[in-house]
């Protein structure tokens, strides 16, 4: 009644009625007539194991209520409803409180707790708050003493596999394991694989893992029997038994891997067998195996991220009422990935008032919050399969997605304890080359396989060597393109070096140049000992392979089998714990002692230190060397069906559609734009057009097409549209039908982008956006004469509807006002000479900033000719960050650097040229849709709402 009679908003009585009920809540009776009777209940079904939790809430009445508590009959617990470790922490516990529950500091009311005294106490305060009852301190004891449970008495249990036709899983899987090799290998197998045969299936049998190696066979199988491509990665890579049960595609005989590194009697668990399927069928394998075991028996395993700098500021800035401006203000401080502290000039220069006592408690307990957990979600594919029920082993939940359980424990807690994963990847890449394989089957009568692709082809190596490798598996970025033309690859163990190399780790442990140095006989190639030859031969010296380190900790430093892998676990990807620094001693010791020089010693460790940051197994390499190879055979030899199937399997890789479209021009493919009666869902191959056939553009491309209604549209599709109402008829949406027009796919009906959209939306059945209401007879009898769009708005609406443009590039357009900047066309670079100043324009296609480049960044420009590699040094970088970050059209002033065919521009100064792309459409607006390509960072993409409000806006003005 008190909340119905005040002045107030009934949003604002709302929230008033909702804190009264929560403090009523908060101070409600523990001993009415109904809690009596529930702990009666209790007590008569628990008997001596019911306990009272007793706690001081500071609420006024604490004598009182634990007076009461004491009187109820069951014995008292001393408790302390702890909610963080130190009283300071009670602020962020608030805000942490008002994250959960969507409210802000300043309307969450009873929600908050009362004071701050809910943090871990001394046990003299304990004693003193309890004085009155020590029996609940001892109770509290003998809880304590009587929790004897231990995460060691949980045990995995292995589903057993069937025995079928009186085999046993090891009877089958030397069945298995032997047809394979007679496939793989022929009639005869060669003695030494035959060798290594036995040798792999006597050790599965020792360690009894025939049921594990069974049960990934199972389900590579069924991949097979679905028209699944499939590829073993990781490890797994290094056992030839995987190799002939086809879990995975390398043979590690040729490649020389080490079986070690995948299982060994130093070390008692789990082999670790990873598959990779394509992305877009792997949920496919997933029900399959739920369906296999049943749910009570398989769970795919959780992940917890945890708050990061971006994540933590939204989270702590919205409970703490700032604005969504001032919160994306801070935001835009942070310009990588290292968790440092805020830097106080960037945050001045995004106008924030450091003095603020606000914005400066909202950086306090950002850096609080930074690397707590931040949600459960799914592993990429872990799954945990068991014998007995999972529920007895760990709590399982249902996930998000539909169709899925997982557990609640994620990966590192469940290696801990011994419990056995197998991933079930996805990779965007298999997805590619399944769509290319079919159809180079369709267009061109050839079936391929991974197995079947001819190999080592010195043509594919060729264009591998010039760099022409954008939409390539793996060695598709900037910094492998600069390495391919230095490394210049000829062979598949070439690959492999290739995918391992431009890595973190070998960086670090200044590996890459003195390989360079050696291959190119620049330096030469030395070994101080036999045993280290045999290790490092095909690496000319240089230790590149996790492999290769444990290799050397066993033979050159005396390491054991055992402590050589935890020497491997120490610099495992992802797993840094920077403990490599306490194997120093114990390996620099054990090679001097074996006669090596102490200088020697301590640059091998060195080396080895670099895989600390991100080092790659040699197996996992040349499973990825495999893919590099037929994706780029693929790109050399068929780059229609290249670039269709690669834009089929979109999103993924390092290129947007435009640059992937645009290198397919270039290779002599035409492209042809996406169109009401020529298009499909997918982009399309159609009749050749010199030496390929032309690639259609799908309906996928246009931004906001749904397939279920462009499958309407194909259904009325008997021969062609000659109008738009036709379309109409055949029951596509006048949203679609927008979007269409848009995307200007109505040109083989006669109609431009403009007329397009006039007839969509002001002469249909039902007139939208500015004619909404308006009787479409009315607005058909008024004579419109619309004006044509220029080129550049046709530029600018192809990106912003499709992400590319083939009617031109959106530098040409602008070229005439570069040329009065002395701007130089890309593509011109490579006709100057090392050391010549220049000045470059284009688009901002990537932006790099690795942690191991010490501060540089390295950019990529497109202009209508090519791409080019700009070096912006830290300090530049500083200097420059608002011009770096904020351009869309970017110029950079500097030197030219040129090494054989790698191409660099050292930057000088910098410029944002974003004015003259303004200058494309009429008005001069902002064209925040022409480039999502032009943004490194996507959050700062326009939204499809702005996006949709600027062409309606535009076009009828």
């Amino acid at each position: 009644s008190l909340i119905n009679g005040m002045e107030l908003s009934e949003s604002e009585k709302q929230n008033y009625r909702e804190q009264f009920v929560v403090f009523l809540e908060t101070f409600v009776d523990y001993y009415d007539d109904d809690f009596k009777s529930n702990v009666a209940e209790y007590r008569a079904n628990f008997h001596q194991d019911l306990y009272m939790a007793a706690t001081r809430s500071y609420s006024g009445d604490d004598a009182k209520r634990l007076y009461r508590l004491s009187q109820l009959g069951p014995p008292m617990v001393a408790v302390g409803d702890v909610h963080y470790h130190v009283a300071n922490r009670r602020e962020l516990q608030d805000v942490l409180t008002c994250i959960r529950e969507k409210y802000t500091i300043h309307t969450a009311g009873f929600r908050l707790h009362a004071n701050a005294e809910r943090f871990i106490k001394p046990i003299d305060e304990v004693h003193r708050l309890f004085r009155q009852y020590p029996e609940a301190i001892g109770n509290a004891l003998k809880i304590a003493e009587a929790c004897t449970f231990s995460l060691d008495t949980l045990k995995y249990i292995e589903p057993e596999e069937k025995i079928l036709d009186g085999l046993t899983p090891q009877q089958r899987l030397i069945k298995y394991t032997w047809a394979g090799a007679h496939e793989r290998y022929g009639e005869r197998v060669p003695k030494k694989v035959g060798d290594q045969i036995e040798f792999e299936l006597a050790f599965i049998e020792k360690r009894k893992l025939a049921p594990y190696f069974l049960r990934v066979y199972k389900y590579t199988q069924k991949a097979e029997e679905l028209g699944i491509l499939h590829q073993g990665r990781g490890s797994a890579a290094n056992s030839t038994v995987c190799y002939c049960l086809a879990i995975t595609a390398v043979d590690p005989m040729k490649s020389r891997l080490l079986f070690s590194r995948f299982m060994s009697d130093a070390r008692e668990e789990w082999p670790d067998i990873d598959v990779d399927f394509e992305h877009e069928r792997r949920e496919e394998i997933i029900q399959y195996i739920y369906d296999d075991y049943g749910r009570e028996h398989a769970a795919i395993v959780a992940t917890v991220t945890q708050e990061r700098h971006r994540g933590a500021i939204r989270d702590v800035g919205k409970a703490m009422g700032l604005s969504e401006d001032t919160i994306k203000r801070i935001g835009a401080t942070i310009w990588d990935f290292r968790e440092e502290g805020f830097d106080e000039n960037r945050l001045m220069e995004q106008g924030l008032n450091l003095h603020d006592p606000v914005i400066y408690k909202v950086l306090e307990l950002t850096t609080q919050l930074m690397g707590f957990p931040r949600q459960l979600g799914q592993h990429t594919g872990g799954f945990v399969i068991t014998d007995n029920k999972l529920s007895d082993l760990c709590p399982v939940m249902n996930a998000r997605m539909e169709n899925r359980t997982q557990l609640e424990w994620n990966k590192d807690d469940l290696e801990a304890l011994g419990i056995l994963k197998v991933d079930v990847l996805g990779l965007g890449m298999l997805t590619m080359i399944r769509k290319a394989f079919d159809m180079v089957l369709a267009h061109y009568g050839k079936k391929l396989t991974l197995a079947n692709v001819p190999q080592d082809d010195p043509k594919v190596y060729e264009m591998i060597c010039h760099a022409d490798t954008i939409g390539v598996f793996q060695i598709e970025s900037r910094a492998q393109m600069s390495m391919l033309p230095r490394l210049k690859p000829t062979c598949f163990y070439d690959l492999v070096i290739e995918v391992a190399i431009v890595r973190p780790g070998p960086i670090q442990g200044d590996m890459v140049h003195p390989y360079l140095r050696r291959r190119n006989g620049e330096e030469p190639v030395e070994y101080p000992s036999k045993e280290l030859e045999e290790i490092l031969g095909r690496t000319l010296g240089v230790p590149l392979f996790q492999e290769q380190a444990m290799e050397i900790a066993i033979v050159a430093a005396g390491f054991t089998p055992a402590q050589a892998d935890q020497l491997r676990r120490s610099m495992a990807s992802f797993k840094a714990n920077g403990k490599l620094h306490l194997y120093e001693k114990k390996m620099v010791d054990g090679m001097v002692e074996r006669g090596y020089e102490e200088e020697f010693s301590r640059r091998v460790f060195k080396q080895l230190q670099g895989f600390e940051g991100y080092g790659f197994p040699e197996s996992h390499a040349a499973s990825f060397a495999l893919l590099v190879y037929i994706s780029s055979w693929l790109k050399y030899y068929y780059p229609d069906v290249f670039c269709a199937a690669l834009l089929n399997s979109q999103p993924m890789g390092f290129y947007h559609p435009a640059q992937i479209v645009r290198d397919a021009r270039d290779h002599e493919v035409v492209v042809l734009p996406v169109d009401v009666n020529h298009s499909f869902w997918n982009n399309t191959l159609e009749e050749k057009d010199g030496a390929y056939r032309t690639v259609r553009l799908g309906f996928r491309q246009v931004k906001g097409l749904r397939e279920e209604d462009m499958q309407q549209l194909l259904n009325g599709r008997n021969k062609s549209y000659n109008h738009i109402d036709q379309l109409r008829a055949a029951g596509v949406h006048e949203a679609a039908l927008e979007k269409l027009s848009d995307a200007d796919a109505f040109r083989s009906l006669g109609a431009d982008r403009r007329q397009a959209l006039w007839e969509v939306s002001a002469l249909g059945d039902r007139p939208v956006a500015l004619f909404e209401g308006t009787p479409s007879e009315s607005v058909k009898e008024v004579q419109i004469q619309l004006p044509l769009m220029t080129e550049g708005e046709h530029v600018v609406q192809d990106y912003s509807s499709t992400g590319l443009s083939l009617k031109n590039h959106p530098v040409a357009l602008v070229r005439e006002k570069l040329y009065l900047l002395h701007n130089t066309k890309i593509g011109d670079l490579k006709t100057m000479k090392d050391g010549d100043p220049v000045r470059v324009a284009g688009l901002i296609t990537v932006r790099q900033r690795p942690g191991t480049a010490k501060g540089i960044l390295f950019m990529t420009l497109e202009d209508e000719t090519g791409a080019a590699n700009i070096v912006v040094w830290e300090k530049l970088f500083n200097q420059y960050r608002k011009e770096i970050i904020q351009s869309r059209l970017f110029m950079v002033e500097g030197k030219l650097q040129i090494e054989g065919e790698v191409i660099h521009v050292v930057s000088r100064r910098c410029f944002n040229l974003n004015s003259l792309l303004r200058g494309l459409t009429i008005g001069n607006e902002d064209n925040l849709p022409l480039l999502t390509l032009a943004r490194a960072d996507e959050t700062t993409a326009p939204s499809p709402d702005s996006r949709e409000a600027f062409h309606k806006g535009r076009n009828f003005r």
